[in-house]
């Protein structure tokens, strides 16, 4: 199963529901996405504006992919319990957001950890979803790593160090 929240950010995010949509037609793979305040109406995925906190919690962990707007804590969310988020961000331009904050959090995000999948052009997000296994492999074993997880291995090793 393939899970897709748009967050609950009042502007619509119509490019990545159409995109989402459009991709599952004719696929197996059965995929849900939380729409919000978007304005496309999925034909080929089962969806809803709004899901329960529960639901979404039980979305995420049965889920074989994470697709999540822009938002930290939501991709954060994916990555404390193991798996490698593919974040697309909401932008100012396309009307998406008041700002490009998304955007610059998710490029930090990625540089810094490692562990998340940023999607700037929503033409390479099929790519990603058809060949995300391999992806996640290849980014290693650091993709599953939290912030704290990794946090405290880099204060481990300067502890360490002081110690020597």
């Amino acid at each position: 199963m393939i899970i897709v929240t748009v967050g609950t950010h009042e502007q619509p995010f119509n490019r990545l529901v159409e995109y989402v949509d459009k991709w599952a037609e004719g696929k197996d793979e059965e995929v849900i996405i939380q729409t919000g305040y978007s304005t496309v109406e999925p034909k080929n995925c089962r969806w809803q504006k709004f899901y329960t906190q529960g639901e979404m919690d039980k979305f995420i962990l049965d889920a074989r992919i994470v697709i999540t707007h822009g938002g930290p804590c939501c991709y954060n969310e994916v990555i404390q319990i193991g798996k490698v988020p593919i974040v697309v961000p909401r932008s100012r331009k396309l009307g998406e957001h008041i700002d490009d904050h998304q955007i610059e959090i998710g490029r930090e995000f990625k540089e810094r950890y490692k562990n998340i999948i940023l999607v700037e052009d929503i033409e390479d997000l099929g790519n990603y979803l058809d060949h995300y296994d391999e992806i996640v492999k290849e980014m290693g074993e650091r993709t599953h790593l939290s912030h704290n997880a990794v946090f405290c291995e880099e204060l481990s090793k300067l502890v360490d160090h002081l110690f020597e």
